[in-house]
């Protein structure tokens, strides 16, 4: 698995309402929700070089009223980083894309519900620990989550849901998003039991290997998704202007 797959293949499962490509980078616009969906994917050296390419991003993110992004990762253009330092960008907390091959984590796992769609109830429960803003950022939100084939998987202990999980196929892989428990059913093997039920239905529909995205601080969730057999693979994180 190379960084620049990853990244492509995480940029199809997590789908931006509008993209543009700007000279071999991938600008994404998505009304400000979600940093994956509204910062630039540099994916080349551009021919005009990286300055004039940031000086197009910062252009096109303005006339958007969008603050702008860009994601840099192991495929990012060598001295990027460094660039963008010297410009007075600012980076973000560093996350790291993990991989594992599907048999290692898929398992039949009682009282989850899967479906081609994310229910409200889905919905409510995801937004209620992840979601930043009111009922138009839930509908951007929506509207990611559904732009390109998903499995949804809700838990249910007791009758009530207590987590949620997402999983994207893109060409024979599964990408795990949304992995959300409510607050007081943590640490309890919900969360587990989703990604268990995500990676099965992956199985079925033919992906080969998974990949998730989790924070380099989050000790927890990272020991947890590499006792299921995941493995590190490459690490970025979003710079900010200003």
């Amino acid at each position: 698995m190379t960084a620049d797959r990853l990244d492509l293949l995480a940029h199809h499962g997590w789908p931006a309402l509008e993209v543009v490509e700007r000279d071999g980078w991938l600008l994404r616009f998505a009304g400000g929700v979600t940093q994956r969906a509204n910062s630039a994917l540099p994916l080349t050296v551009p021919r005009a070089g990286v300055p004039r390419a940031l000086e197009a991003v910062v252009e096109a993110y303005a006339a958007r009223g969008l603050p702008p992004l860009v994601q840099v990762s192991g495929a990012s253009p060598s001295g990027l980083a460094d660039e963008l330092s010297s410009q007075g960008w600012s980076p973000g907390d560093v996350a790291v894309a993990e991989v594992a091959d599907v048999a290692l984590v898929a398992a039949e796992a009682a009282g989850v519900e899967l479906s081609a769609v994310p229910s409200q109830e889905w919905l409510d429960l995801w937004w209620s620990v992840d979601g930043r803003g009111g009922d138009a950022e839930l509908e951007v939100a929506r509207r990611i989550l559904t732009g390109c084939p998903s499995v949804y998987a809700l838990a249910r202990d007791g009758g009530g849901p207590v987590a949620v999980g997402r999983l994207a196929l893109v060409e024979g892989w599964g990408g795990a998003y949304c992995l959300a428990v409510r607050s007081g059913a943590r640490r309890q093997g919900h969360g587990t039991r989703v990604l268990r039920a995500l990676a099965a239905a992956g199985r079925d529909a033919g992906a080969e290997r998974l990949w998730l995205q989790v924070l380099e601080h989050n000790a927890p969730a990272r020991a947890a998704y590499e006792r299921l057999g995941f493995a590190p693979v490459d690490s970025y994180r979003y710079w900010r202007l200003g």
